[in-house]
């Protein structure tokens, strides 16, 4: 059995694509047919079931996966560790909300890349919708998604944590202090939030919809950075993660409301894709932000 056969084969599996493989991997789409058509012949049995121009995995395709992921696995840890002194390298993509980003670049990623210099990362941005969507196209190594709490049987959950959210405004303002705020006492405030439809906004809003309110912002923006900024300087509100927010609070710079009758469920997620064929590099790399979730 010829690695590189295994190799095409996950890279077809995880694109559910002949031709985005081929691109992918710089082949001719014949050739993927043809790597492909070896693979079946060589075990006997049908790994693709080919319908109208679309192919899914059989039942012993399934299987094939996890064993091939294995192959390569340990083939890709011997190769590391022939490398000098056993460094990592390779390149991993990586899928945030913007406040995520913001955040691991930071604080986290100048120490990782201290550790690890040869390991390139690629940050984007996105809601958690599209996230999603690039790791069932395998444009995405590894997600962190800011929303409801996520399942699906084709996705490892890496790690998990509920997020506190907390309504936010200037350390100056006229709710300062006030005990027990409904909702409505400050539904009609000037609010900036996050961009409609995406992560914890989406769920701010249907819970907002179960009471027939709802909110019209004077600003929509994914940079918390340039809200958080607004609000030092403003009567605005905001609803945010209090990861976003704790250090301006701690300084005095903005304040908690004690909204009392709002209570969202919000988690932060790590995931990767069941099928994801697991490198050392980017093993090391979710290790590392388990460590830091």
């Amino acid at each position: 059995m010829e690695l590189k056969n295994l190799i095409t084969f996950t890279h077809v599996a995880e694109l559910g694509s002949f031709t985005k493989a081929a691109e992918l991997l710089g082949y001719s789409q014949s050739t993927i047919s043809f790597q492909i058509k070896q693979l079946e012949d060589e075990l006997g049995c049908l790994l693709f079931e080919r319908i109208n121009h679309t192919i899914t995995l059989t039942e012993r395709g399934h299987e094939l996966v996890s064993y091939a992921h294995q192959i390569l696995s340990l083939t890709d840890e011997f190769k590391e560790n022939l490398t000098k002194e056993g460094a990592l390298s390779g390149n991993i993509r990586i899928v945030t909300p913007d406040s995520v980003c913001d955040d691991m670049i930071n604080a986290r990623f100048i120490n990782f890349h201290k550790k690890h210099p040869n390991i390139a990362i690629c940050f984007t941005t996105g809601d958690s919708a599209l996230m999603l969507n690039k790791l069932d196209h395998n444009e995405a190594d590894v997600i962190i998604t800011l929303d409801r709490r996520l399942y699906n049987k084709d996705y490892i959950i890496a790690k998990e944590e509920p997020l506190s959210m907390h309504f936010v405004a200037s350390a100056n303002s006229k709710f300062l202090g006030v005990k027990n705020l409904s909702i409505k006492d400050i539904i009609t405030e000037p609010f900036v939030l996050t961009e409609y439809g995406q992560g914890y906004r989406r769920v701010f809003d249907r819970e907002l919809a179960k009471r027939s309110l709802e909110i019209t912002p004077v600003l929509e923006i994914g940079r918390t950075d340039i809200i958080t900024s607004m609000l030092a300087e403003s009567n605005m509100i905001s609803f945010l993660p209090d990861f976003v927010t704790k250090d301006l609070v701690k300084s005095g710079a903005l304040c908690y409301l004690d909204v009392c009758d709002i209570n969202i469920e919000i988690w932060k997620q790590l995931i990767y894709h069941k099928n994801k064929w697991m490198s050392k590099s980017l093993k090391t790399f979710i290790d590392y932000i388990k460590e830091e979730f």
